[in-house]
This record gives structure tokens, C-alpha cells and sequence, in this order.
């Protein structure tokens, strides 16, 4: 048998294709959001105190920031690492460009410039009335098209796809803040709800209401 041997070059460029896929990768992460938090754990459940400081310090100032979990990914845990030159966890990003850790942000909100550095969340209302504009139909839910998680969601969304007309929805399960808010915005208590260019219709019933008088169809395309 006879042994073939690669020249050392041919290793080290491997290495360094490597080193490059990952270097690329790790640009598009500290780039995947205008503000970025690479931490222990996820902002619902932390895992180490520094990590939870550290969201608890931005949820205070309103910041819209975006996470990764790095114990879910050691590629990216010790690649990290070495990008930014900086060996603790958590890394806040703007911009793709590394703020700090937990000290530095600390340093920071004390000077007040925290502020002019990250991105405020849009305010609940500002936020509701985007959501609610965001297709000319949108039903708020439980659940999806795909999968309704009540009944009353399930016998609107056969209505509406009995009507032939496009809509999106908004899963309320899978977000408190909107769920709680939008009643509030409303000014109705329940769901489903019904928005046509923004403008609430109504629950299941009125949707029932109008499909029964034959006004639904009209007011899904806005004619009404």
C-alpha cells in the first residue's frame, strides 16, 4: 500500500478556507439585526447572571436588540471569540460593530450615552398600528392559517377562506405584549379580530353578521 502524503500547504489552506467560512459567518450574525446580543441563554431564559444584567438593562431603555444563544452553537461560542477580540460572554453589537460586555454597557447607561447608541423598540401603540396596517386584511388569532388553537379562530379563518379574498394573521400565543395590547387599542376584549386597511371589524360574530347580509365581501375589498 502505498502511503501519499499532502504537502503542509494543502492543510493550512483548509484551515484557512476554514477560518474564512466562519469569519463570514459570523459577520452576517453581528450584522443578522441593527442591534445584536450574543449571550447565554435567550432573553426569556438566560442562563448565567451576566447575561440576564445585561437584558434587563436594555429592556429598561426600550432597546429592540435581537439575540443568539451561543451554547447553541460552540462553532460560533469560541469563533466569536477571536472575531471581536473579546473572551467574555455577553457581546453587544450595533451595527455589526462589538459595543462591549456587560461592564461597558454598565459604564454606559451611567453616562447616558446608551441611549444614542441603540435602537429604541417603537412604542406598543406605534407598534399595534403597523401590525394592523401590515395587509390590507389581518386577523388576529390563536394560531395560524395552517393551525387554528380555538374554535372561534378556526370558523373565521373557514370564512374568510370561503370569501376567496387574501389575508395575513397574527399568531396572539406566540406574543403577550400584542395580545394584552391590541384589546386595549381596540377597545375589544376577545379573539379573533378582524382589521380591513387597519380599521377594526370585529369578532367572529359580526364577521358572521356581515357574511349572513352579505356585507363581508364587500368590506374585505374595501368597497364598503
Amino acid at each position: 500500500m502505498k502511503l501519499v502524503l499532502f504537502p503542509p500547504s494543502c492543510s493550512s489552506s483548509a484551515n484557512e478556507h476554514l477560518k474564512e467560512d466562519l469569519n463570514l459567518r459570523l459577520k452576517k450574525l453581528t450584522h443578522a439585526a441593527p442591534c445584536m446580543l450574543f449571550m447565554k441563554g435567550t432573553p426569556q431564559e438566560p442562563r448565567c447572571g451576566f447575561s440576564k444584567q445585561m437584558v434587563e438593562i436594555l429592556h429598561k431603555h426600550n432597546i429592540q436588540f435581537s439575540s443568539f444563544d451561543i451554547f447553541s452553537d460552540e462553532e460560533v461560542r469560541q469563533g466569536l471569540k477571536t472575531y471581536s477580540n473579546w473572551p467574555t460572554y455577553p457581546q453587544l453589537y450595533v451595527s455589526g460593530e462589538l459595543i462591549g460586555g456587560l461592564d461597558i454597557i454598565k459604564e454606559l447607561e451611567a453616562s447616558e450615552e446608551l441611549d444614542t447608541i441603540c435602537p429604541k423598540a417603537p412604542k406598543l401603540e406605534e407598534r399595534l398600528k403597523v401590525l394592523t396596517n401590515k395587509a390590507s386584511v389581518m386577523l388576529f388569532m390563536k394560531g395560524n392559517k395552517q393551525e387554528a388553537k380555538c374554535g372561534f379562530s378556526k370558523q373565521i379563518l373557514e370564512i374568510l377562506n370561503s370569501t376567496g379574498v387574501e389575508y395575513e394573521t397574527f399568531d396572539i400565543l406566540e406574543d403577550e405584549e400584542v395580545r394584552q395590547g391590541l384589546k386595549t387599542f381596540s377597545n375589544w376584549p376577545t379573539y379573533p379580530q378582524l382589521y380591513v386597511k387597519g380599521d377594526l371589524v370585529g369578532g367572529l360574530d359580526i364577521v358572521k353578521e356581515l357574511k349572513d347580509n352579505g356585507e363581508l365581501l364587500p368590506i374585505l375589498k374595501g368597497e364598503n
